[in-house]
């Protein structure tokens, strides 16, 4: 469990409305936190998950948008660790608007550290992706794997982990990238593999995917928010990019057969063209070496694939009505 640290502190969480942002939020409240969180304005109102959050209540909800730097400058004030979530990050849509992912993940995450320059903020955890290391190249994968842009959004978090190596070696800024493999849970929109095929094996036992062989390194989000509240924490990690995985691959062949058990059906398998990646743009493989985060800050996942799932089974087959699993959300 997190110290009590967090007890009081001022905190800012952009990208809160978001499945990972959500999660983080509530996990600062409970901690005892002062949490404000950004969110990306729109026509409805709507805060995303947090809508629908038990601490809400608890928590300043504000509005803005991440590529506008006045929004930034305005809800980092009095802010004392800025935790960055907000960003574009659907690989099939990257193709379709890559000046998009350039704008606002290099151009937020430039916001971001700009504001906290200037207004002297205590620490920035800076959201990265294992999605940066493309395929692997030796394996498991240290924070020293060469990084791939396989994507324009890969290369736009590259880009947006660069800005936030440079504001750490050029201005002092006290700087930590997180960099999660794949997490899953709760809230994850259908465009992520572990909810497309849940919500398919839910509604009917016919699976429609793309590549069957990639493997993923899976890590449920309550484990992916521990290790960002300790990056937050724990001065040793300033200045360090860390990797949260738990070094176990699984195959989405393997994920199929594995949420069909929990879901009681016998899961066929439809391949379609249209959610095959690009021919060189798919990441066949992710692994990660974690042993930084274990050393700087004495992390490691908690619960096991196969837990996790029934757990997040569990929350989408009382909350199937939410989502479309007939449509392909890239």
């Amino acid at each position: 469990m997190t110290s009590e640290w967090w007890r009081g502190r001022r905190v800012l969480v952009t990208g809160a409305g978001g499945f990972i942002g959500s999660h983080l939020a509530e996990r600062l409240v409970e901690a005892g936190a002062t949490v404000r969180c950004l969110v990306h304005y729109n026509s409805r109102g709507s805060a995303g998950w947090l809508d629908t959050s038990p601490l809400a209540a608890e928590m300043e909800i504000v509005t803005g948008d991440i590529a506008d730097r006045d929004s930034v400058a305005r809800v980092s004030r009095d802010a004392r660790t800025v935790f960055h979530l907000a960003s574009l990050i659907a690989i099939p849509y990257s193709y379709i608007a890559p000046d998009s992912y350039a704008r606002i993940n290099i151009g937020g995450a430039l916001n971001v550290l700009q504001s906290a320059r200037e207004l002297e903020i205590e620490r920035v955890v800076h959201t990265s992706t294992s999605e940066v290391y493309g395929t692997a190249r030796f394996s498991p994968m240290d924070e020293s794997h060469p990084l791939q842009g396989q994507s324009p959004y890969s290369a736009s978090k590259i880009g947006a982990d660069k800005m936030a190596e440079a504001f750490h070696l050029s201005f002092g800024l006290p700087v930590v990238t997180v960099r999660p493999f794949n997490t899953y849970g709760p809230r994850q929109s259908a465009r992520a593999v572990i909810p497309t095929i849940i919500t398919q094996c839910l509604a009917d036992a016919r699976i429609r995917l793309g590549n069957l062989t990639p493997t993923r390194d899976l890590n449920f989000v309550s484990d992916t928010v521990e290790g960002f509240l300790l990056a937050g924490e724990i001065a040793a990690a300033v200045g360090h990019t860390i990797n949260l995985g738990s070094g176990r691959e699984t195959s989405i062949r393997e994920l199929v057969a594995a949420i069909g058990r929990l879901c009681g059906v016998d899961p066929q398998i439809v391949t379609e063209a249209e959610r095959q990646r690009v021919k060189g743009s798919e990441v066949e493989r992710l692994v990660a070496d974690a042993s930084l985060a274990r050393e700087l800050l004495g992390w490691r996942p908690r619960l096991d694939l196969e837990e996790g799932l029934e757990t997040t089974v569990d929350w989408f087959r009382r909350n199937l009505h939410q989502y479309r699993s007939s449509n392909y959300a890239i």
